[in-house]
């Protein structure tokens, strides 16, 4: 199938009609991306503009990428592919609710099966981490980022850049120090390649 068939697909998928907003499938993809982003789900901002990590999260992501909005939002090379492609709701005492678990098996193979040249996928929070290291995930999110170099070159697990990740990083002052150089050179070294091809 090709992907602007299966896109058709993903966008008109009803299987979680129960979402509290309804389905709105967020992501952005296209067969020449080098540059693979998995987050968790879209928040509501995100969902009401139907534009992936358009919020303060992504201003975060973007900012610890080392990449402008232009760069981000280049679908020739990076693609946008979270666990749960619609918004899953708010929990009663706030924050978001968890991606909708029958997503990533759906759709999320499908997907990938257009993206052969891919160099680097971004696993961005736990879900993402848990879905795709599965086993070789440490025990913990801030030990499977603290282990980075383990699953380089392909692959970089970060923590959600919501607005907790403030704290965290306080608490975790490594991340800044050793993951974040290493993520903007690996980001930048990606994108380049795409453009020199």
């Amino acid at each position: 199938m090709s992907l602007s068939r299966l896109l058709h697909e993903v966008r008109a998928c009803t299987v979680c009609a129960d979402l509290p907003l309804g389905p709105r499938p967020v992501l952005q993809i296209a067969t020449s991306a080098r540059l693979l982003i998995v987050g968790q789900a879209p928040g509501r901002k995100v969902h009401e503009t139907g534009v992936p990590w358009n919020d303060a999260s992504g201003e975060r992501l973007r900012h610890w990428m080392g990449i402008d909005r232009p760069a981000f939002y280049d679908e020739a090379c990076v693609a946008i592919v979270p666990i749960g492609l619609c918004y899953p709701g708010s929990e009663p005492a706030g924050g978001d609710r968890p991606p909708r678990r029958e997503c990533a098996p759906l759709w999320h193979a499908r997907l990938l099966e257009h993206l052969r040249d891919v160099r680097l996928t971004l696993l961005v929070g736990s879900h993402a981490q848990r879905f795709y290291l599965r086993s070789a995930g440490k025990g913990t999110m801030t030990d499977t980022v603290r282990s980075f170099r383990h699953y380089a070159p392909h692959v970089m697990p970060l923590p959600h850049p919501s607005w907790r990740s403030t704290l965290w990083m306080r608490q975790n002052p490594w991340f800044e120090a050793t993951v974040l150089p290493e993520l903007r050179r690996t980001v930048r070294t990606v994108l380049a390649s795409r453009k020199h091809d």
